[in-house]
């Protein structure tokens, strides 16, 4: 870890009010995982999103714009977040969305071998074009014209529009985490 969480002791009334805003977000939104250390300080992206303000907040306004807008369903959505997560290696990306995946009916198998970077065989049709899109862009290759074609007729044209800015705000997310080598917290009681 190359920086610290901060305690929401230690931030300007402006970040403390952005500290609370997030810890409220989260604490309803992902209440399974744990976002919050035992100082109150925000973990996981969150902690360069607020050491860096500057860049942190609108990265975090656009994070949020996908939550409130989203229309694919959750499976979906934990599937591309997952494939992108297991292609960058990012720790707290990956720690966070399996507990998410889960809870959104993925099965063990399946959550497994997309953290490892792997295709489940077990996927149905929209999860399938999800993972296939993520695939391919976090590979750095242009969607295929007959994956974007498929990604539109199985998600509407809005939905494939969705699960590219998704991918990509994952990708943002996986990169911020990796560039500051943020650990996921503390599993050794799940062994």
């Amino acid at each position: 870890m190359r920086i610290k969480p901060l305690s929401p002791d230690t931030l300007s009334t402006e970040l403390r009010a952005v500290h609370n805003e997030i810890a409220n977000l989260v604490g309803h939104s992902q209440s399974q995982v744990n976002m919050i250390d035992a100082n109150g300080a925000l973990l996981g992206p969150f902690a360069p999103m607020l050491h860096f303000p500057q860049f942190g907040i609108p990265a975090l306004s656009f994070l949020r714009t996908l939550d409130m807008n989203a229309s694919l369903a959750k499976d979906v959505r934990e599937v591309a977040i997952l494939t992108v997560g297991g292609a960058y290696g990012a720790k707290f990306e990956l720690y966070a969305h399996e507990i998410m995946a889960a809870a959104f009916g993925l099965s063990p198998s399946t959550i497994a071998t997309l953290a490892a970077g792997g295709r489940p065989n077990e996927l149905n049709a929209q999860q399938t074009i999800a993972h296939d899109v993520a695939r391919a862009l976090v590979t750095g290759r242009i969607v295929p014209d007959s994956t974007y074609k498929q990604a539109v007729m199985m998600l509407g044209k809005e939905g494939a529009g969705e699960l590219i800015f998704l991918i990509g705000g994952y990708c943002l997310i996986a990169m911020v985490l990796n560039g500051f080598d943020m650990p996921a917290p503390d599993n050794n009681n799940d062994l």
